[in-house]
């Protein structure tokens, strides 16, 4: 059974920081693309960015230059740092990993953490 559990989400100003964190537990032979998305009422489930297992990372356009997407392959955990947070990043924000395991490859979610960015 693999598991993601995220963490560190809140309530937050607009123009600060929130670090969010997503360990992967279970049994794991290898982790590939890592990733965070995020879905606010009345809007689709939109991918935030990525990393790959190499370091190789992808932001959405409205993240770039605020946000940095980090990973410790040896702790199989990603981060999401956010920076100068604006109201419009509220949202539900997902954990998604494609991980090899004891009974295969297969896309994991976190349960989701809720981000608030508002005065």
């Amino acid at each position: 059974q693999v598991q993601l559990v995220e963490s560190g989400g809140g309530l937050v100003q607009p123009g600060g920081s929130l670090r969010l964190s997503c360990a992967a537990s279970g049994s794991i032979f290898s982790i590939n693309a890592m990733g965070w998305y995020r879905q606010a009422p009345g809007k689709q489930h939109n991918l935030v960015a990525e990393i790959t297992r190499g370091d190789m990372t992808n932001y959405a356009d409205s993240v770039k230059g605020r946000f940095t997407i980090l990973r410790d392959n040896a702790k199989n955990t990603v981060y999401l740092q956010m920076n100068s947070l604006k109201p419009e990043d509220t949202a539900v924000y997902y954990c998604n990993a494609d991980i090899t395991g004891r009974l295969g490859r297969g896309d994991y979610w976190g349960q989701g953490t809720q981000v608030t960015v508002s005065s």
